[in-house]
């Protein structure tokens, strides 16, 4: 049976489409570009091609790495992103393990699994004050910790139902061999169950990475010195001037270049990671 040949007309709207929608999401990006290589007199100007229109300089590269301010909002984001993506897959993965292989009666399993999903409903602006006057009375307010744990909480959702499907489409045969041969439960799921989703861990870790390294609510209202981030760094670019286009442009592209190089490093495990479970045999 031959498969139905896209006529040359709709091959052109589709190729259309997708350069519009690569302009469209790609503009903003090679905006901050420009203004982070020009000199804030030619910001305002319509000029688009470096050196043909405008000579590009690196002196507000150099100025914005020495800030002191700007180093530090880096580190508290990394601090940020990797200590929540961590504590979000260690607790997700082992309520993902119990959703899938074990039956609960009150509450039931899809009770949990929409109790886990309604933390990603809910707007966090809801939770702004309670979690402000929590952290306050733990003393945790302008700390890298309280964004770590608050980050953990709304990033959690993510493993548990990604990883509840991975472990689902795995054989129970494979690991109720390793009980046959002496294994305990926990053994079972460390050595058996655990590898066979490796992918996955590395997939739903990068996703709660992105998620917790561009919060910006949590960050604004919880921080004040020394834990700011750089998403509230980037919205501090406003001076009695008016807005330094050209530090904004700085700011973007630091905050989107790790992220970006850690997917494109990890692009195979994401795929499989996504995709594991599927297709069913």
């Amino acid at each position: 049976m031959r498969e139905k040949s896209i006529p040359i007309a709709g091959r052109v709207v589709l190729v259309i489409a997708i350069i519009c929608m690569l302009l469209w999401v790609l503009f903003p990006f090679y905006w901050a570009f420009l203004n982070s290589i020009k000199k804030p007199a030619e910001t305002f100007e319509p000029t688009w091609v470096p050196f043909l229109q405008f000579q590009p300089t690196l002196e507000h590269w150099r100025s914005e790495l020495a800030i002191p301010e700007t180093r530090r909002a880096l580190l508290n984001s990394t601090i940020i992103s990797i200590g929540a993506a961590t504590l979000a897959v260690v607790l997700g993965t082992l309520a993902a393990y119990a959703l899938a292989r074990f039956q609960f009666n009150r509450p039931q399993n899809g009770t949990l699994t929409t109790w886990f999903l309604s933390q990603r409903v809910l707007p966090p602006v809801v939770f702004v004050i309670p979690f402000f006057l929590l952290m306050r009375q733990l003393k945790l307010l302008d700390s890298v910790w309280s964004l770590v744990l608050l980050n953990a909480t709304f990033t959690l959702p993510f493993p548990v139902i990604i990883l509840s499907q991975m472990f689902r489409e795995l054989p129970k045969e494979l690991e109720e061999a390793a009980l046959v041969d002496g294994a305990t439960r926990f053994q079972s799921f460390f050595r058996v169950a655990l590898p066979l989703v490796v992918p996955g861990l590395v997939a739903t870790w990068i996703i709660c990475m992105a998620f917790s390294w561009n919060e910006f609510l949590f960050a604004l209202t919880l921080t004040s010195q020394s834990a700011i981030p750089m998403p509230v760094i980037i919205a501090g670019a406003e001076h009695t001037r008016g807005v330094q286009f050209w530090y904004v442009g700085v700011r973007v592209l630091l905050t989107m270049l790790p992220p970006v190089i850690l997917a494109l490093l990890a692009q195979r495990y994401i795929v499989r990671g996504l995709t594991l479970g599927a297709v069913k045999g």
